[in-house]
């Protein structure tokens, strides 16, 4: 498949998501469809407590939805066993969390290298292309830095090019800038839309930043816990 063609990666239907509290059930999403194609970059903008993060934790193998399915490139997510979804997750699946959830005893390389590491690959086979993605970052010279030693924005840098080590074919992006200045949250924005382009992987980020929500080239809402196009 060459660059310029779509293939859908991830589709779901009628998603619901429902907790319980005491006697009546809370109902935070209502029969989603959506559909993740290859290269789509996908904002989704909506309120504090509006569902955005459950909808992308389980688009993402994260979290079980009530009711509905998760297709990824055809087979239904939570019908394959949990070695099987966790294999996909890993592999697959790139992550950017708010909280940059990088290990403080590791420095940056390592922690890039992590994901690697954990599917059991060789240290010398994941230098370079750890390298490469810090460099990528621009973050070459600071691969020997603990996180204590980064700046917020630093930080989240790595935790980018960490995501993107398995060369995932999908990012989830779960509001990357809720944590940061404006100059490092246009860093990071910018940065993220540059290696989605050079890259040709699907992003889809939730914000609650109505600016932000307006990068994407499929913008959609969360409102009562149903998907309308923004």
């Amino acid at each position: 498949m060459n660059k310029n063609q779509k293939e859908i990666i991830i589709k779901s239907n009628n998603i619901s998501k429902e907790y319980k509290t005491g006697s009546m059930p809370l109902t935070v999403l209502k029969k989603i469809d959506i559909e993740i194609n290859s290269g789509d970059f996908i904002t989704i903008v909506g309120a504090s407590g509006a569902g955005k993060s459950t909808l992308l934790h389980i688009l993402g193998a994260l979290d079980r939805p009530t009711k509905g399915t998760v297709l990824y490139h055809g087979d239904n997510l939570y019908k394959l066993s949990d070695s099987r979804r966790a294999s996909i997750r890993n592999e697959k699946f790139g992550f950017v969390f708010q909280f940059y959830h990088l290990m403080p005893e590791f420095t940056a390389l390592e922690n890039v290298m992590m994901p690697g590491l954990i599917l059991r690959k060789e240290i010398h086979t994941l230098k370079k292309p750890a390298m490469n993605l810090l460099d990528a970052v621009g973050l070459s010279e600071r691969a020997k830095h603990f996180p204590n030693q980064l700046s917020g924005g630093e930080q989240q840098r790595v935790a980018i090019a960490r995501s993107l080590l398995n060369k995932p074919d999908i990012l989830f992006a779960d509001e990357p800038t809720g944590n940061l200045d404006e100059n490092s949250s246009n860093a990071v924005i910018g940065l993220l839309q540059k290696l989605q382009k050079e890259l040709n992987f699907a992003l889809i980020m939730v914000t609650h930043n109505t600016e932000l929500s307006q990068l994407g080239t499929t913008k959609l809402k969360i409102k009562n816990g149903t998907l309308i196009t923004n």
